[in-house]
């Protein structure tokens, strides 16, 4: 994975969403865990946050898996560290 990190404040913008639900999951991860994450985590999470309101809902309601294996490890990342809080 090449990309650039995201600075801090577009994190914060973008994982602001449509959703009340996906703010309460998505706001505490960027403030508390991602700084924590590693280079390749970082940019998984960069990638989660391009996908549409509709499928991160399904993810993270465990109604629906992601096919790609990099989208199912930065949600397990997100959802244990939810367990932890």
């Amino acid at each position: 994975m090449i990309k650039h990190i995201m600075n801090k404040n577009r994190l914060r913008w973008a994982s602001r969403r449509g959703m009340l639900e996906l703010d309460l999951i998505l706001a505490p991860f960027v403030e508390n865990v991602y700084d924590t994450l590693d280079q390749d985590d970082k940019l998984r999470f960069e990638v989660l946050l391009e996908c549409e309101d509709q499928a991160l809902f399904m993810w993270f309601m465990q109604r629906e898996q992601p096919a790609d294996v990099n989208m199912q490890r930065i949600l397990q990342i997100i959802r244990e560290s939810r367990q932890k809080s």
